[in-house]
This record gives C-alpha cells, sequence and structure tokens, in this order.
C-alpha cells in the first residue's frame, strides 16, 4: 500500500508540474544596464517573436534595468524568469540566494574560447603609450556588479601597476555601465576607463565582440580614436540564468531553444549578443565557483 501510494503521489506530482509548465502565459526578461535603452529593446524583439513562435506564450516581457544590480533583484524576487549576466552579477545572486536561479549556458567565441578580457583604454590622443603612463590620472569603472567593469580590474590590475589601484590613481568612479564608460573616456570625464572584449579579431573592429565592437557597429565609436593599455586574464563568459522557479522542463526546453538560435535565427543570436561568437556551450554553478569566491573575498554579495 505505501509504495502504491507513493508511486501515486510521484505521478501527481509530475503530472502538477507538466501542468505548470503548459500554463506558463508570460515570460519574463530581465536586460542588463549600462547600454542605451532603446537600443537593447531593439535588439531583442526578435527573441520576443522567436520565443513566442517556440512555446506560444501570450506575452514575452522586456525590462531593461538602469543598472545590472535591478536584475539581480529581479531575479532573487522571483519578479524575473530569465536573463543574460555577467559572471560577477550571477556571483552577486548566488552569494544572495545560492537556489535562486540556475546557469544553464554560456556563450563560445569564435577562436573555441568560453571566456573573454577586461581591457583599460584611454583616448588616442592622450598620448598615453603604457599602462605606467595612466599614473595620477582618472579612471573609469562600469557598474559594481560588472565582471570585467569593476571586480576584475579591482583584483588584478594591482598586480601590473604594483600597488593598489586607489593609490596608483588620483581618483575611481563609476559610470553607469559599460558603454557610459567608454564614453566618459571619449568625453574627457575620466582619463582612463575599463570595459569588456573578447581579444579575438582585430582591435581596429572592437575585436569580435564585447561592448568596443557594440560600439563600433552602432557607430558611436571609432576604434582609430582609442588605444588599449592593458588586458586582464581569461574571465569566465557570463551565463544565461533561469529562474530555479521554473523547474528542470523549462531549464531543458530553453537550453535546447538556445542552443538552435545560432542556426535558426542567426541575425537575432548576433543582435542580443552583440558581434560574432561560434555559439553557446552548456555549463554549470561550478564553472563561476573562481568567480564566486573572489567576489564574496573581494565586495560580497
Amino acid at each position: 500500500m505505501l509504495k502504491k501510494a507513493l508511486f501515486a503521489a510521484t505521478a501527481l506530482f509530475a503530472l502538477a508540474g507538466a501542468a505548470n509548465a503548459a500554463d506558463l502565459k508570460e515570460f519574463r526578461i530581465g536586460i542588463l544596464g549600462g547600454e542605451n535603452e532603446a537600443d537593447r529593446l531593439r535588439n531583442y524583439a526578435c527573441l520576443q517573436e522567436d520565443l513566442k513562435k517556440e512555446f506560444g506564450f501570450e506575452k514575452v516581457s522586456l525590462f531593461p534595468a538602469a543598472d545590472y544590480d535591478g536584475v539581480i533583484q529581479g531575479l532573487l524576487g522571483g519578479t524575473l524568469d530569465f536573463a543574460e549576466l555577467g559572471a560577477s552579477g550571477y556571483a552577486a545572486t548566488y552569494i544572495k540566494d545560492a537556489n535562486a536561479v540556475t546557469p544553464i549556458l554560456t556563450t563560445k567565441q569564435t577562436d573555441g574560447a568560453t571566456g573573454y578580457y577586461s581591457v583599460l583604454i584611454a583616448r588616442k590622443d592622450s598620448g598615453f603609450k603604457t599602462l605606467a603612463d595612466s599614473k595620477g590620472k582618472k579612471l573609469g569603472y562600469a557598474d559594481p556588479d560588472s565582471t570585467s567593469g569593476y571586480l576584475i580590474p579591482k583584483v588584478t590590475l594591482p598586480k601590473d601597476l604594483g600597488m593598489p589601484v586607489d593609490q596608483f590613481y588620483s581618483s575611481t568612479s563609476f559610470n553607469g555601465g559599460h558603454e557610459n564608460n567608454v564614453l566618459a573616456v571619449l568625453d574627457k570625464k575620466v582619463d582612463v576607463g575599463v570595459t569588456w572584449a573578447s581579444g579575438v579579431g582585430d582591435f581596429k573592429d572592437g575585436y569580435t565582440s564585447g561592448n568596443l565592437r557594440k560600439m563600433v557597429d552602432k557607430g558611436t565609436l571609432n576604434m582609430n580614436d582609442v588605444v588599449q593599455l592593458w588586458q586582464s586574464p581569461l574571465i569566465p563568459n557570463g551565463p544565461i540564468v533561469v529562474s530555479n522557479k521554473l523547474g528542470d522542463e523549462w531549464k531543458g526546453k530553453l537550453a535546447d531553444f538556445f542552443m538552435e538560435l545560432p542556426e535558426k535565427d542567426k541575425k537575432c543570436f548576433e543582435a542580443i549578443e552583440g558581434g560574432e561568437y561560434a555559439g553557446y556551450v552548456k555549463v554549470t554553478p561550478e564553472f563561476y565557483n573562481a568567480v564566486i569566491e573572489t567576489r564574496r573575498a573581494t565586495i560580497g554579495g
């Protein structure tokens, strides 16, 4: 009797799970800040249509946050179902609630790598040729929850500077995301700024992908106007995460959908990712252990 009761209960829960999956009418996507909102919404519009067509959602809602933390809080609070985070943003989410989301995929560069770089740039007319030339100047960070725009430079730059960042530079500031940080350099609000790049391909093109490439493609940056003074060690590409409230069935469905996206809708894939990538690969939380521990030890959640 007990065995039959357990079997019946298991079957009931399985049916309930299937019903909950079928009843998902609205899919809510968080979009990180740091880029012009109109551009972010335009880039994700194709994804709205592809998701509706694939899964029959009545509504796919886009939530472009003003900063990274807006998306993190949405995932933690259960008001978002899905987002693509940087590794440090995922670490912040994990530290606050390890059971809130699951990373399912990350991007793969055209050379097969699953990482990218933080780079430090300056205006070409600054006359800076080396990292040492920027001593005593103003440094711009992107966002407190950015991996390449804050965490990794904060941790790894001191080794190349020979001293803590705050001692080498006269001042540091956050400038509201990667695009805004590069614009702050161009507008001479700061002398040098960090951003992210694949490190693959030609510098003159803004590399194959990353914020520099996005800005070049939009016409807001000419790479002839900037120089690169520093490049970090390789950083794990950020994850696509799914709220654990959706359950394993939806994680699998969404992983399959995005794995096929580069072939089914290459234009949309390139729009949401910003540049050239080989595709997606599956990841687990363990892929981000080093970043989680680095963040925990350096700036916490």
